[in-house]
């Protein structure tokens, strides 16, 4: 049996996975880090946190399985959230500018009224948006003292979490990053495969921050025998979505899945095909079964899971997550109460960044139990929107959707989500897709699996939603989430 150490460096937390060859999981570690609100609308993290976290939990799962050789890792991520860091003494110029962040909406808006949404659309299949990476470092570069000299003097990198992760585990000497990251960062070509000039002047990013892009299998470095005592290869990376999408078995055209985290984010495998989206999706790279770029086209959802924190820790209406499955079969609908979570803009289709987040059909009955319900209700009519615009777009009907992530767990939810999407959805044995992928890329470098077909017997699935409200029902769910939409929107 080999084994692969999976490092998961989400939005909210680190996950530690331990994946044998059979894609079964081991052991497992997890830990929050700091969310930090410095400003309304600004979300950062302390890349140091991040990354002693995620030490601290390599260091106790590989304590607790010191009886195995750990052949390879894979790394998966947060996507868009910046890093800068004088590549010297390794410190951070500041913390990490998370991709929720909106300090950069102005300076968006701006170039969008300058007219270069169109080219930066056609080069990097995304939208002007203060999600992406780039005017993230033009705000570090323009705000944070001493910067702008040090880039002249070329002491500083740039970096999403895969490349700070990967600089660190390798002893500070390895700067790179991988195919489908590079592709979020709203500087990178994704025709010509390469950091693009034209946009780099746009954002006036200098070239010498930016890492080495590789496919997302490649053997990217190896560990410092300093940091965990083992000189082990990491041989997988890729952005949280897609490699979701490549532990969903994703690695064919027109695979699907929606992974239900902080965010919701689905993801269509379109190949060697480049569509370019008339409803607000954008078109971003992916991988195949040799962990090189394909095409897909992919909807983001800012506030999915996110939601039911909120509920939790803002308005203390809950305990915990679990708990909403229960509290949302207590009442039989929301009694036309709609949740619309624009707590961060919306994303697509709609790609408002001044929207706000808005509880409306609210009367003198409605209740906790109802608000709690229209909350988790208010995940599925984001990803339904999301569907809907990808149908379009493909010219085609979705038939089968797999999911993941923790909300995927809360059975209400799925249910509803294959009810207003009138689509069959299949949930794997195990949800932690994300890993998983960034394990299967790892391995698959180091012909762990030299085949397709071989890995595919390991795929399990635990259960398989198909829908079952009336039509009618359903466009009548719809008619009053689209109304609370565009209220949404007027805000």
């Amino acid at each position: 049996m080999k084994y692969i150490l999976s490092i998961d460096a989400g939005t909210t937390g680190i996950t530690i996975l331990l994946i044998d060859s059979e894609l079964k999981i081991i052991d497992k570690e997890y830990s929050e880090f700091n969310q930090i609100y410095p400003k309304p609308g600004w979300v950062e993290h302390d890349p140091i946190e991040i990354w002693e976290v995620t030490l601290k939990l390599i260091n106790i799962l590989l304590n607790r399985n010191n009886d195995k050789t750990i052949n390879c890792i894979g790394i998966t991520n947060q996507r868009e959230t910046t890093v800068l860091w004088n590549k010297y003494n390794g410190k951070p110029v500041c913390n990490a500018i998370v991709w929720q962040d909106k300090r950069t909406n102005d300076m968006c808006n701006d170039l969008i009224k300058d007219g270069h949404n169109n080219i930066v659309n056609k080069k990097t299949g995304l939208v002007i948006d203060s999600y992406f990476s780039a005017t993230k470092i033009k705000w570090i570069i323009d705000n944070v003292d001493n910067v702008k000299e040090a880039i002249k003097n070329k002491k500083i990198l740039f970096g999403t979490i895969d490349t700070w992760l990967l600089w660190k585990l390798t002893g500070n000497k390895i700067h790179k990053t991988d195919f489908t990251n590079a592709s979020r960062t709203l500087i990178f070509n994704i025709d010509s495969k390469n950091w693009d000039n034209d946009l780099l002047d746009l954002f006036n990013i200098p070239k010498s921050l930016l890492p080495q892009v590789c496919p997302s299998c490649h053997v990217f470095g190896y560990t410092d025998k300093n940091i965990i005592n083992d000189r082990i290869p990491i041989s997988g990376i890729a952005g949280d979505q897609q490699s979701a999408l490549y532990g969903q078995f994703g690695f064919n055209n027109g695979d699907i899945k929606t992974t239900y985290g902080t965010g919701c984010f689905t993801l269509v495998n379109t190949g060697d095909k480049k569509v370019i989206s008339k409803n607000g999706i954008l078109t971003t790279l992916a991988c195949d079964f040799n962990g090189n770029p394909v095409y897909a086209l992919e909807g983001s959802v800012f506030i999915g899971g996110a939601v039911i924190q909120w509920l939790r820790d803002e308005m203390e209406l809950i305990k915990n997550a679990e708990i909403t499955e229960k509290i949302a079969k207590s009442v039989d609908s929301t009694k036309g109460v709609y949740i619309v979570p624009a707590f961060a803009g919306l994303g697509a289709p709609h790609w408002n960044m001044e929207a706000k987040g808005l509880i409306c059909g609210l009367t003198r009955g409605t209740n906790k139990n109802h608000i709690v319900r229209a909350a988790l209700e208010s995940i599925a009519y984001q990803v339904e929107d999301l569907l809907n615009s990808l149908e379009n777009d493909l010219q085609s009907e979705l038939k089968i959707m797999n999911v993941d992530g923790g909300a995927s767990k809360n059975n209400f939810l799925m249910q509803f989500q294959s009810n207003i999407s009138n689509i069959s959805i299949s949930k794997p044995e195990n949800i932690e897709s994300t890993a998983l992928g960034a394990a299967m890329l790892a391995g698959k470098k180091l012909n762990i699996w030299s085949s397709s077909d071989k890995i595919l017997r390991f795929r399990r699935q635990e259960y398989l939603y198909k829908p079952n409200l009336e039509s009618n029902e359903r466009n009548k769910l719809m008619i009053g989430w689209k109304k609370a939409i565009n209220r949404t929107k007027s805000n």
